[in-house]
């Protein structure tokens, strides 16, 4: 089993910033993927961004460019630096696990294991 406990999650400022980090809590020696959703309601959830196992990391189109994912050596900690940050970024932040590799944010959305989420919201 894999235990996912995010953090980091806040309100801020539309222009700030934010590291979200998920510990990984549990093994899982066999994820070959982990990365971050989030979804608004009343919206899809989203995929944004991915880390494989090889290192091998993919954005969604509404981040590119103001955001980076990042794990350590040991897969114990995934992290999330958000730039530059709009009042529709406002959503739950999830981190999230799969047993195979992603290539894409979007197959994050199928994953094996979420965290319960954290909270961002940026005002104007």
């Amino acid at each position: 089993q894999v235990g996912l406990v995010e953090s980091g999650g806040g309100s801020v400022q539309s222009g700030g910033s934010l590291r979200l980090s998920c510990a990984v809590s549990e093994y899982f020696g066999n994820i070959k993927c982990m990365g971050w959703i989030r979804q608004t309601p009343g919206k899809e959830r989203e995929g944004i961004a991915t880390i494989d196992s090889d290192g091998t990391t993919t954005y969604a189109d509404s981040v590119k460019g103001r955001v980076t994912i990042s794990q350590d050596n040991a897969r114990k900690l995934l992290s999330l630096d958000i730039n530059s940050l709009k009042p529709e970024d406002t959503a739950t932040y999830y981190c999230a696990a799969r047993y195979w590799t992603c290539g894409s944010s979007r197959v994050l959305l199928a994953h094996n294991w979420r965290g319960r989420g954290t909270q961002v919201t940026v005002s104007s």
